[in-house]
Parts: C-alpha cells; structure tokens; sequence
C-alpha cells in the first residue's frame, strides 16, 4: 500500500500521575504497532493531569477535531494501547467511541483489538 493511501493513525493516551514512565512504553508500543501495520503517523495527543481523568478532555477533542478534517479522503484510526486508555467504566469508554466514530475514523488498539465492524452501531447509521 503506498504512503498516499495507508491508513492515518492518530495515537491517543492519558495520564495522570506525574510519573510517565508508563505514559512513554504505551506510546512506544503504539508507534511499533502503527508502523508494523504500515500505517501513517498523523501525530499523538496526550491528556495529562486532571483532564486524563474526567470526561472533558481537551486533546480528545483535538484529535477528533483532526480525524475529521481527513476522514473523507483516508482510513483515520484512533490508536490507544488498550481500552483503559479511553476510559476504565465501559459506559465512558463506549461513549468516547462513539465519538471516534462519529469523527468518521475508528478505535484500535496495539493488543489487535478494534471496534471498526461496530462503527455502524456506534454511530446509530443504518444502511439503506
């Protein structure tokens, strides 16, 4: 697949502990996962502090922002290193799915986890 067409891959974290030692091995395993899959690095947005932990978090926002100015020409994928770095309570982390999915892009994971067949009913969309 040429680099014009690969899928764009726009990696998403959180934290809130001061330590990132943590924060810096997910982020690697992202870049090792994006790039095993021939996928292009679009950029990484980090929500740190008390923004990692409520349900407003601005660099989210951002990268949605971002996924959608490029999800009509290419594949966008939000890439976390595992479900709990949108959210631990599954209520949230499905809501914030929702709007990966919306964003017209949709979640992965470096442990070869992805909502991509569920984006239609993430999204509420039906096809005719």
């Amino acid at each position: 697949m040429s680099v014009e067409r690969a899928p764009l891959a726009f990696i998403y974290d959180r934290c809130a502990t001061r330590s990132h030692q943590y924060l810096d091995m997910r982020l690697a395993g992202c870049h090792v996962y994006a790039a095993r899959h021939g996928w292009v690095l679009r950029g990484r947005w980090l929500d740190l502090g008390d923004a990692a932990l409520g349900q407003d978090r601005p660099q989210l926002d951002s990268l949605l922002e971002a996924m959608r100015a490029e999800a009509g020409r290419r594949e966008v994928i939000c890439l976390v290193h595992n479900w709990g770095r949108l959210a631990h309570a599954v209520e949230h982390r499905i809501a914030l799915q929702q709007r990966i999915a919306r964003a017209g892009g949709y979640s992965a994971t470096t442990f070869d986890e992805s909502d991509q067949r569920a984006r239609e009913a993430l999204t509420g969309a039906r096809h005719a």
